[in-house]
């Protein structure tokens, strides 16, 4: 068991394939664009509004639909209810993603030019983290947009979790929050990098297995000599 432990442990300071480098290389194209595109959206349908309201989340900024329109028009009816204003100032706790994604650039690239077997098992447990934790931070932000409401709105309503993942019936507005093209390039990179992971451990593991048995082999031709 140690012979294969250390075996491991030296395929893990091993450098990559060229053939991974190649294909670190080409998922950075993915994350890349990840900037460009909004991440999240979420829509509203009402009677008053048969057309819906949209919002896009990007890594940088909010968009509104019809040229920004919509983002006002939200904000107008989270008024009446007591909800805080959407901005990027009341979303700050978003504010650190576009720096999470240029460090996982960054990394990328340098696991691609020098990096080991080890700094891809890092690269993947840092992208896996990354991904979760705005996951998590996103449901939180939309949790305390619908429990913290003002006290002195026009209209009360009971604190409300607006959906995450779905759709949800909100008073008279049916709400959907879908991601979109920014999370699925996302999803690309993330799922890229686990692929390539795997690969590797199963390279690693058959390379192992067939230096043991290399092994076993002079050792018993030893013996029988």
């Amino acid at each position: 068991m140690k012979l294969y432990a250390d075996r491991f442990y030296a395929f893990l300071s091993q450098p990559l394939l060229p053939r991974t480098r190649l294909v670190l290389a080409a998922l950075v194209v993915p994350l890349a664009f990840a900037f460009t595109q909004p991440l999240w959206r979420i829509s509203m349908e009402a009677p008053q509004y048969p057309q819906g309201l949209t919002l896009d989340i990007f890594a940088t900024h909010l968009e509104g639909g019809n040229g920004g329109q919509h983002l006002q028009e939200i904000n107008t009816l989270n008024h009446y209810i007591g909800m805080h204003k959407l901005d990027r100032a009341a979303m700050a706790d978003l504010d650190w993603i576009p720096f999470a994604l240029g460090a996982l650039f960054i990394l990328t690239l340098r696991v691609a030019a020098i990096g080991n077997v080890r700094a891809l098992v890092d690269l993947v447990v840092m992208s896996t983290y990354v991904s979760g934790f705005a996951f998590a931070r996103f449901i939180y932000m939309l949790w305390t947009f619908g429990h913290d409401l003002s006290p002195d709105a026009p209209v009360k309503v009971k604190p409300f979790m607006p959906a995450v993942l779905g759709s949800k019936q909100i008073a008279n507005f049916t709400t959907h929050s879908l991601p979109s093209l920014g999370s699925a390039l996302l999803g690309v990179f993330v799922v890229g990098l686990v692929g390539v992971l795997v690969w590797h451990l199963a390279q690693g593991r058959r390379s192992a297995v067939r230096a043991a048995q290399a092994d076993g082999s002079r050792a018993s031709a030893g013996s029988a000599a």
